[in-house]
């Protein structure tokens, strides 16, 4: 999906609050290079204020992310706006690269990249882009691992075990 140039100049950076089924997503648009772009998606509590979607691109990421909760083969075409270092880059692509309904460890990854497991766990919890960059693909050797790089650890681990459940992972 692309935005025109003259729908992004009327359509500056927008931030709302949708439903998910673990919560609400917020959702950060804005233009980057004449171009609306997804800037981040966060994970908000069920207690989060709903704002609706104003431009055109946050209502497309609305709809895609309820296609994704209704059927998890769902597959997101949405323009992201480029970020991330040259590792983490790396490392999302890898978790990109997950089939649905399997998961890799931080090791995999590492040994892939040639990197460091710790530093591929730092790489998924600073994604910008969770849903469309599946990190929560990416375990560890002993269970689901961490998730995100928040204090609260118990609010993201139960997204990432909702997440795992809807892509028939556990």
């Amino acid at each position: 999906m692309t935005i025109s140039q003259s729908t992004a100049d009327t359509e500056a950076s927008h931030y709302c609050v949708i439903e998910a089924p673990f919560g609400r997503l917020g959702i950060w648009t804005e233009v980057v290079d004449g171009s609306l772009m997804l800037s981040r998606i966060d994970y908000l509590p069920v207690h989060s204020k709903l704002i609706a979607p104003k431009n055109l691109l946050a209502k497309e990421v609305q709809k895609q992310c309820m296609a994704y909760f209704k059927d998890p083969r769902f597959a997101f075409d949405i323009p992201l706006k480029p970020t991330g270092t040259a590792h983490q880059e790396k490392v999302w692509r890898s978790a990109q690269e997950i089939p649905l309904g399997k998961t890799a460890t931080y090791g995999e990854i590492a040994s892939k990249i040639k990197s460091g497991p710790r530093a591929v766990g730092n790489a998924c919890g600073a994604n910008p882009f969770p849903l469309i960059t599946p990190c929560h693909r990416v375990v560890s050797a002993q269970g689901l691992g961490g998730y995100m790089q928040e204090d609260s650890p118990g609010f993201y681990r139960a997204i990432k075990i909702w997440l795992l459940r809807h892509e028939g992972v556990l």
